[in-house]
């Protein structure tokens, strides 16, 4: 997938759980006017009945404005809803075995880096993006192996051409240095589905991106 088929820059990785209390539909709705372009539902405690139900209830909003809605690992819930795409980790299904899924295989395929040998492996190869996690350590996402920071980002773009995100407790004050490393788009929870104000959060996000 090249840069130009990958043209988003803020992507809202967004729970219920994550939203403290807030409707997650209307954070969602929020972050999107105040310039997220590609939202990722995760929810990895619900069931599948409930993770499909929140889907449903998200892809209103996602396609009202044209943003790609990527499911977490649930193959399931992504056909269910015709979603973008699946995001998986190392110990969700492979993106291999995605990629012969009738319904999947056409999809974006997003893969989590956790150690730099699997930019060698045909796992990174049939993916779409990467997502490198964590830039830095976070509550939100605690199953992590390497905290990669901004010399891990810099050495993963020198290995790979393929699109870039970098989560992991990125926030006005950091993302700057983020892009500048060589991440593509920058993906956050916390500092969005907590925000007071999302729409203004995600406002400031995208305005230190575009500096």
């Amino acid at each position: 997938m090249s840069l130009s088929s990958f043209p988003y820059q803020l992507y809202l990785v967004i729970s219920e759980a994550d939203c403290a209390g807030k409707n997650f539909r209307e954070v969602a709705e929020q972050a999107i006017l105040g310039g997220v372009d590609i939202i990722q539902l995760r929810e990895k405690h619900s069931s599948t009945a409930s993770f499909l139900q929140k889907a449903r209830q998200l892809i209103e909003i996602t396609e009202k404005y044209n943003i790609p809605l990527i499911i977490n690992d649930n193959t399931e819930v992504a056909e269910s809803i015709n979603a973008a795409g699946i995001h998986v980790g190392n110990s969700d299904a492979s993106p291999v075995d995605l990629r012969q899924h009738p319904l999947i295989k056409n999809k974006m395929i997003g893969y989590s880096i956790e150690y730099l040998s699997q930019l060698e492996n045909e796992q990174t190869s049939v993916s779409d993006y990467l997502g490198i996690s964590p830039v830095f350590k976070t509550s939100t996402k605690t199953d992590t192996i390497t905290e990669w920071g901004l010399e891990g980002i810099a050495e993963i773009r020198s290995l790979t051409d393929k699109p870039l995100v970098a989560i992991g407790r990125i926030n006005p004050g950091n993302a700057r240095e983020v892009i500048n490393a060589g991440a593509d788009c920058i993906a956050v929870v916390s500092a969005i589905c907590s925000a007071s104000n999302p729409q203004k959060a995600a406002y400031e996000l995208k305005n230190e991106i575009l500096k």
